[in-house]
C-alpha cells in the first residue's frame, strides 16, 4: 500500500489545503503539523504562482503574500525535506504547469520523488495533455492526479480509468472559494466514476462547514478543504496554527460520523 491509499484506508479522509509560505514557510510547517495531529490523513501544498487561475480571491491572495514574502519553489521543496522529519502521512503539491516548466520537469518531479511529495496536481493542464507530464512522474512514482469537473460529463468514465493516487471531483463551477450550499449532482458523478475505477475519489471547493463536508463524505471518500483554512490564516498570521487545528479536529470528527 502505498502512502495515498493508506490516507483512504481508515475511512473517509480529510484534506487541508494551504498555501506554502502565507504569511511565512515557518507558520506553514507549523500549520501543517497542527493539522496531522488534529486528523489530516492527506496534506495538500499549494506552491505559490502568480496566475493561480483555478483559484478565488482568498487563495490568489495568499498566493500573492507568499509571492512578494520571496517563497521560491526551492524554498518549499527545503520545507518538506524538513517536514518529512516528523510528518509521514501523504503530501501532494498542488501548482501549475508554469511553475513545472520554468523549473524543468524532470528536475521538478524527480525532486517531488526525493524529498517525499506522494502527488502532483496541476489544475490547468486538461486530461488530454498529461502526456507532457505522466512519463516523468512514472517514472519517479509521484501520482498525477486527476481532476473531475461537473462539466466533464462524457469524458468522466476515460478519466477515472485512467487515474492515479486519488481522484480531485470538483464540486462546482468555477474557482475555489467558500460555498454557502453545493447544488451539483454529485452523487451520480462519484456513480461513474465508481464504474471505472477503484482508485479513491475526494471532492473538493466549496467545502467550508461540518455540515457540508459531512453530506460531501457520505458521497466519496474524502473531503478537501482549502479557502477556509487559509481564510484563517489570513485572519491569524502567526497564530493561526492552533486555530487551523481545532478546526481540523471539527471537521475530521464530522466526516468519521455515522
Amino acid at each position: 500500500m502505498n502512502r495515498i491509499e493508506s490516507a483512504f484506508a481508515n475511512g473517509k479522509a480529510f484534506i487541508p489545503f494551504i498555501t506554502c509560505g502565507d504569511p511565512d514557510l515557518e507558520t506553514t510547517a507549523e500549520v501543517v503539523k497542527e493539522a496531522v495531529k488534529n486528523g489530516a490523513d492527506l496534506v495538500e501544498l499549494g506552491i505559490p504562482f502568480s496566475d493561480p487561475t483555478a483559484e478565488g480571491p482568498v487563495i490568489e491572495n495568499a498566493n500573492i503574500r507568499a509571492l512578494k514574502g520571496g517563497v521560491k519553489t526551492d524554498k518549499v521543496f527545503e520545507l518538506v525535506r524538513q517536514l518529512r522529519k516528523e510528518i509521514t502521512v501523504p503530501m501532494v503539491f498542488m501548482t501549475y504547469a508554469n511553475v513545472v516548466f520554468s523549473y524543468g520537469a524532470e528536475k521538478f518531479i524527480s525532486t517531488c520523488a526525493e524529498i517525499g511529495i506522494d502527488g502532483l496536481i496541476l489544475p490547468d493542464i486538461p486530461f488530454e495533455e498529461k502526456e507532457e507530464f505522466l512519463p516523468i512522474c512514472c517514472k519517479h512514482g509521484v501520482a498525477l492526479i486527476s481532476l473531475i469537473a461537473p462539466t466533464s460529463e462524457n469524458r468522466i468514465g476515460m478519466i477515472a480509468k485512467e487515474a492515479e493516487g486519488f481522484i480531485y471531483l470538483v464540486s462546482s463551477l468555477g474557482v475555489t472559494g467558500v460555498r454557502s450550499e453545493i447544488k451539483t449532482d454529485l452523487a451520480s458523478i462519484v456513480k461513474t466514476i465508481r464504474e471505472n475505477t477503484s482508485v479513491p475519489c475526494a471532492i473538493g471547493f466549496g467545502i467550508s462547514t461540518p455540515e457540508q463536508a459531512k453530506k460531501m463524505s457520505e458521497i466519496a471518500d474524502g473531503v478537501i478543504v482549502g479557502s477556509a483554512i487559509v481564510r484563517q490564516l489570513e485572519q491569524y498570521g502567526k497564530q493561526a496554527p492552533e486555530h487551523i487545528g481545532s478546526y481540523v479536529r471539527e471537521m475530521k470528527e464530522a466526516i468519521m460520523q455515522d
